[in-house]
Parts: C-alpha cells; sequence; structure tokens
C-alpha cells in the first residue's frame, strides 16, 4: 500500500512538471522590444488623454509574455460620444487608432450611407492571453498584448444595428457602408480580417502587429475591391451629439452631466521596463 502511494505522488508530480512545461512552452513566448516602447511614446506623446471615458488601469501581468504595460479601460471615444460595448480594455496605441479611424473613416462613412452617425461600437473581444486562432502552435495574438480588438457592429442614432454577420452582404446601403469602413481601417491598422477569412465572419479584427522590422508593413484581408472614398470628418454631427452616459450599460442619454470620478494615479514607473526595451 505504501508503495502504491509511493507511486501515486510521483505520477502525480511528473504530470504537475509536464503541466508546468506546456505552460511555458504555450506561454514562453518573449515580449517584443516594440510593444513596450510604443506603448511609452503613445502616452507620452499624449495621443490619448486619459477622461471619463477612457481611464487607466493597473498594469495587466499575466502568463509569459502577455499583459499590458499601460493598459486603458474605454467605454467611449470621441469625447464620449461614440460608446464602446462592453467597456474595452486595451493599450494606448489600439485606442489612439481605433478613434481615428472612427473620427476620420466611419462616421463620414455612416452619415454618407445612412443620413445618421454612429453612436455605438461593439466588439466581441480585446485582451486575452492566448494565442492566434486559439490553435496551439500559433505565435500569441496580438489580443494577448491588449493591441487587437474584434468589431462586431455598429449602432446608429436612429436606434439601427448594422453588424458584420447580418449586413456584410445586406442591403445596398448597409454593405457598402461595411465595406467602406473595413477598407478604410486597412489605412488606420496593421492587420485587418474579415469575412471571407477562416473564423471572422462575424466580425472585423484590427490589431497594431508588426509585421516586419519597421513595424511599417500592413496585411488586410480579404483584399478591398476599392480605396475607401476621401471624406472629410463632419464636425458638426459630433457638436449635436450628446454625450455617452458613463454607467455600466454605455447607453446613450441626453447631454449628461459630467459625474464626479476619483482623481486617477499615473502609471507608476515599471522596474522590468528598461530591460524589456533595450
Amino acid at each position: 500500500m505504501i508503495r502504491r502511494v509511493a507511486y501515486l505522488t510521483a505520477g502525480a508530480v511528473a504530470v504537475a512538471l509536464v503541466l508546468a512545461g506546456c505552460a511555458t512552452a504555450l506561454f514562453g513566448e518573449k515580449r517584443a522590444a516594440w510593444r513596450n516602447a510604443e506603448e511609452r511614446a503613445c502616452v507620452v506623446r499624449r495621443h490619448v488623454r486619459p477622461n471619463q471615458y477612457i481611464e487607466r488601469v493597473s498594469r495587466v501581468r499575466d502568463r509569459g509574455a502577455c499583459g499590458i504595460s499601460r493598459p486603458l479601460k474605454v467605454s467611449a471615444i470621441i469625447g464620449g460620444r461614440v460608446s464602446v460595448g462592453p467597456s474595452a480594455v486595451i493599450n494606448c496605441p489600439m485606442t489612439a487608432a481605433l478613434e481615428s479611424w472612427m473620427y476620420h473613416a466611419v462616421q463620414p462613412a455612416a452619415v454618407a450611407w445612412f443620413g445618421q452617425p454612429v453612436v455605438s461600437v461593439n466588439h466581441m473581444g480585446t485582451y486575452a492571453c492566448r494565442r492566434r486562432n486559439n490553435e496551439s502552435r500559433a505565435r500569441l495574438s496580438e489580443h494577448a498584448f491588449g493591441n487587437a480588438i474584434d468589431i462586431s457592429g455598429f449602432k446608429l442614432a436612429d436606434g439601427r444595428v448594422v453588424t458584420i454577420k447580418r449586413d456584410w452582404n445586406g442591403d445596398v446601403n448597409a454593405r457598402s457602408f461595411l465595406r467602406e469602413a473595413f477598407a478604410a481601417a486597412c489605412q488606420h491598422f496593421k492587420t485587418v480580417l474579415g469575412p471571407g477569412v477562416r473564423n471572422h465572419s462575424d466580425h472585423f479584427h484590427v490589431d497594431l502587429a508588426h509585421h516586419n522590422k519597421a513595424g511599417t508593413s500592413r496585411y488586410c484581408r480579404p483584399t478591398p475591391s476599392a480605396a475607401p472614398p476621401r471624406r472629410h470628418p463632419i464636425r458638426g454631427v459630433f457638436a449635436a451629439m450628446p454625450e455617452v452616459d458613463p454607467t455600466p450599460t454605455g447607453s446613450v442619454a441626453g447631454a449628461a452631466s459630467t459625474p464626479a470620478f476619483a482623481p486617477v494615479p499615473a502609471w507608476p514607473p515599471l522596474p522590468d521596463e528598461i530591460a524589456e526595451t533595450r
């Protein structure tokens, strides 16, 4: 009996070691130096200014290279006029790119095709410590760094919701709007994947991955059939839009009064950041 217990104990230890080894193999990928460098540069250059809709939160630490050095919890963008549902935890560069795409491309397209602006952008996921497409042998996903978001649809001012799953091949206005938004995304992000790509029939995956050493290369699939029209931001539309009510529901409710938020401290210095960004 004692011998059997010893064997069982040894077996349990062996299994634990194997599982630990698997975890190391799965998440042992090194964190690229450019990641923290780009997060820091975005903050220093104030590409994103935290407010009641874009809040600094504690550093995300996770397995292996996963995590976000300077994460932001984003409940709305464009000065609180376009809600993000549910609230997204992403890094500073992704927040800046999302706002730029919405302001310069998505809103002008919505006004052109529907005669009204977008009041909410909906997504299926942001931060997640996982591999690409959850495939065991793939590299870590950009989601593992808060450097990606999966856009599932948009809500218009009249309450209509345009989704990628239903409307990519929907009526002419919805179809044209989504294809224009997709083509423009290819100019604002480094990776854009949508319907026609495996596992992306119901969302646009957008991220800021580096595909070459300089980080300048872009990967967009399916390849847009045409470049998006050159449209100008419609500033008057934004001025007329009410701010988002900063509640957990993220609903749009008349010009909400500014809520009382506790002061948000600056991110503390990261002791391992210098070593990571050499």
